[in-house]
């Protein structure tokens, strides 16, 4: 894991806060408005673009984990959401949605690294990456209509029209860059040239929506900044439940130590930018459910690090290729 990698939360919290700085001093941060989402898009398509349908085929090869890992995030995970939200943030009906479009939201991406670091198979958790991204885009759009209650407030269509922006336009011109350069170029050329760059620029353009989004709602963050804070009980309990939750299942399904560490690092992630692009197009005129959202990676990437180190397998793991890191 290079510098860059192992400073991300150190560099989005430093977009926040310079963010921040500047829409409070500076009414230039209403610029901020325009900048949000088109930096979202190129970000998903550039962590798109690097997405290699041909690992699918290591599914196969781990079909407790699979299973395991699905019902984790798509069963117990909506339901943990629903209860800490519900448990603890009643009373803020936009901290509520914040925090289920985080918690429903699968990482598909910066797991990557961090199984890598717990020696667990890269292999299979790269092969989980496309499932859990198709799964979320269809079941997304059903968790915040049954779990977000009256706190949602948002019609169908308009839900369904920012899944469809935020998530299978960005997936659709992906693809489509990956067909035409690997038609042309040929698929060696792709991944030298085109992935390691779409790589390199995924973390400066989710800094560069961040900050755009924190001068955009600096006021209202500044009106709310106690409020928000009432995240941090959720946050904390949710990334400890998981990694006790996924172990011990694993240890019941009899997983081998890399197979265990990946069934962890699958299930603890979470993925804020795409749960950042939905809030900020499903509901403009509630900043405060899109702000929330940056608090997630602020929490989870120090914790997901630490995690990595104490989920580590000791022994020789499989060898497996060693994916690129896409935050």
């Amino acid at each position: 894991m290079t510098w860059a990698e192992r400073l991300q939360s150190v560099f989005v919290g430093v977009a926040a806060l310079a963010g921040l700085g500047l829409g409070l001093v500076s009414p230039v941060g209403e610029l901020g408005e325009h900048v949000v989402v088109p930096a979202l898009l190129v970000m998903l398509t550039m962590v798109f673009v690097q997405l290699d349908a041909s690992n699918l085929k290591a599914v196969g090869n781990a079909k407790g984990l699979v299973a395991a890992s699905l019902v984790l995030n798509y069963a117990f995970t909506p339901v943990l959401a629903w209860a800490l939200g519900a448990g603890l943030l009643g009373g803020q009906p936009d901290l509520r949605i914040g925090l289920l479009l985080l918690l429903v939201t699968p990482c598909t991406d910066w797991y990557l690294v961090f199984t890598a670091m717990a020696k667990g198979h890269t292999g299979i958790a790269t092969a989980l990456l496309p499932v859990n991204l198709v799964l979320q885009l269809l079941l997304l759009p059903v968790y915040v209509l049954l779990l977000g209650g009256t706190s949602a407030m948002v019609d169908t269509g308009t839900l369904l029209e920012a899944v469809f922006l935020m998530l299978l336009t960005p997936l659709v011109v992906a693809f489509g860059l990956r067909w035409i350069i690997t038609r042309t170029k040929g698929d060696t050329w792709r991944q030298e040239h085109v992935s390691t760059a779409a790589n390199r620029l995924v973390m400066p353009l989710l800094c560069l929506a961040v900050f755009a989004m924190f001068a955009w709602q600096a006021p209202v963050v500044a009106e709310n900044g106690a409020e928000m804070l009432m995240l941090l009980p959720s946050l904390a309990v949710f990334f400890i439940t998981l990694p006790i939750v996924a172990t011990g299942v694993a240890k019941l399904l009899r997983l081998s130590g890399p197979l265990r560490v990946t069934l962890t690092m699958v299930t603890t992630a979470r993925n804020s930018p795409i749960a950042l692009g939905i809030a900020v197009a499903a509901f403009p005129d509630r900043p405060l459910i899109a702000v929330a959202l940056v608090i997630g990676p602020l929490i989870e990437l120090p914790i997901l690090a630490a995690l990595s180190q104490i989920v580590r397998h000791r022994e020789k793991a499989p060898t497996d290729h060693q994916p690129h890191s896409t935050h």
